[in-house]
């Protein structure tokens, strides 16, 4: 695993302040442009999957657009019964910088589990979803989970879970299902924002605003916590180098307001332009 050429850039341009930031031309190059994919009207451009139901069947009307925002809500469930969802973008991305701004709000569903209480998540490099079976519970993806603080306890965000999949940190392969970021908390209904840079199968970074908060490298399908799946698709140890961008919908009621991606495939090996692109981006959104 080389991270000579892209790791170190990428984490220091993480690190930079504001001042720094601001140094910099404000003359923003083509290839920074923010691609929306979320148009603030309607979700045409997106594919629902929610488990026990088909492909496109949006159940009780869970992913909706209403005020300008894309909303998940349960008000339709009596019962929540691990219907887990997902809204996945129309095409898939490989190098990408991906920016969600998000909000968790009022109670979350009856029935749903303990730990998904204001938890909800983009699932990056995720496999199709008309590969993904009608009763599987998650899409084989590298999520960042999005944790709401619960009023007692230090709940990071944006932190890594693995659905079907594993990644390489510190030279070694993670399995576990879930480890969490170096983040604060976020308490109550504030909004927050989270950007992704990932760069196909060589490595992600999660930040903050613009603070990174976890990093790794190779994410690849393997593992477990994906249940039931095509053996066809879960091909253990195949790198992940492209996939879908999906939400998640695990119970808890949330608001997106922004999610865009700035393409980054033009500058694949070349860590000079993927930092000053990244930057200006963050900078300029």
């Amino acid at each position: 695993m080389n991270k000579s050429k892209t790791y170190l850039p990428i984490v220091a341009l993480a690190l930079l302040l504001v001042a720094g930031l601001t140094a910099m031309s404000v003359n923003t190059p083509a290839d920074t442009k923010w691609i929306q994919l979320f148009n603030g009207k309607d979700i045409k451009d997106w594919t629902v999957k929610i488990r026990t139901h088909d492909l496109n069947d949006n159940f009780a009307n869970t992913f909706r657009v209403e005020d300008g925002l894309m909303k998940v809500r349960y008000d339709g469930y009596t019962q929540f019964e691990q219907q887990y969802g997902h809204i996945f973008y129309k095409k898939p991305f490989s190098y990408y910088l991906l920016q969600v701004e998000y909000r968790f709000v009022g109670e979350q569903c009856p029935g749903g589990e303990g730990w998904a209480l204001r938890n909800s998540g983009a699932m990056l490099h995720s496999q199709d979803p008309k590969t993904i079976l009608k009763d599987q519970n998650f899409p084989i993806s590298i999520e960042a989970q999005f944790l709401g603080g619960n009023g007692k306890d230090p709940r990071t965000t944006c932190n890594l879970c693995t659905p079907g999949t594993n990644v390489v940190m510190a030279d070694t392969l993670f399995t576990p299902h879930c480890i969490n970021s170096k983040s604060q908390t976020y308490a109550g209904d504030q909004w927050v924002t989270a950007n992704f840079i990932v760069l196909g199968d060589e490595e992600v970074h999660h930040l903050v605003g613009s603070d990174t908060v976890i990093s790794y490298f190779k994410p690849q399908i393997g593992g477990g916590s994906v249940a039931p799946f095509d053996p066809a698709v879960k091909i253990d140890g195949k790198l992940l180098k492209e996939g879908y961008i999906s939400l998640q919908s695990e119970s808890h009621p949330i608001d997106f307001r922004r999610v865009a991606v700035v393409d980054l495939s033009s500058m694949k090996g070349d860590a000079k332009k993927l930092k000053e692109t990244v930057t200006r981006a963050l900078l300029e959104k």
